[in-house]
């Protein structure tokens, strides 16, 4: 079954991108935030780590591909830190919302399996792949019906959702993906191809923990 992502998803990924073009500050990017998911320590940790990030974004991809094992064995696994994961769609911005709408359905055991499902199956559209294809694909790789899919990505509340998301992350000083900070201190790896370096994110955290 091939279906269409729907207009009002469309519509949608039109606003986000404007309101990422507004690029602003406000809002504490460390502080929890609505429809937060995350993994490792509970709220409250003594060190959280936020990535804001997209589906569609190949750096975020890459930063995937070469850090993310070496970081959950690290810092997830053990415990060490909060890590939370926040939606910033970027272009092509209709896929990236319907990925991400299809990652909330999947629930949040499911969740981080669908984001990094996507992001590594970036290849297939970018190939001339229609990213449909993708987005049902990985959905019914975690056990979604083309139904389901299909009601996930014209979901009229969870599109307004996206829309709050992602104002959010405008108002916390997100100006680019991915865009890390450790207890809610921006952490940068200058020139880097895949965004913030393990090593310097590391470093980071490192230093919260150490302190009294």
């Amino acid at each position: 079954m091939k279906t269409a992502l729907s207009r009002r998803a469309a519509v949608t990924a039109v606003t986000l991108t404007a309101v990422i073009a507004l690029a602003g500050c406000g809002s504490k990017a460390g502080a929890p935030a609505e429809g937060d998911m995350a993994l490792g320590a509970p709220e409250g940790a003594e060190v959280t780590v936020v990535e804001y990030a997209s589906v569609t974004c190949h750096i975020c991809a890459a930063w995937q591909d070469e850090n993310w094992a070496g970081f959950k064995a690290k810092w997830i696994d053990t415990n060490k830190v909060r890590y939370v994961f926040r939606e910033i769609p970027t272009p092509p911005a209709n896929v990236a919302v319907a990925g991400f709408a299809i990652a909330r359905c999947a629930g949040e055991d499911k969740y981080f399996d669908v984001v990094h499902g996507l992001m590594s199956s970036q290849g297939e559209w970018q190939a001339g792949a229609n990213p449909r294809d993708t987005l049902f694909r990985v959905g019914n790789g975690v056990g979604l019906s083309n139904d389901r899919i299909t009601a996930c990505i014209t979901d009229e509340a969870a599109l307004k959702a996206a829309d709050e998301r992602a104002r959010a992350a405008v108002a916390a000083g997100v100006d680019g993906t991915p865009t890390f900070f450790v207890n809610g201190v921006k952490v940068l790896t200058p020139g880097s191809p895949s965004g913030t370096s393990l090593a310097d994110l590391s470093s980071a955290i490192e230093a919260e923990l150490a302190k009294p």
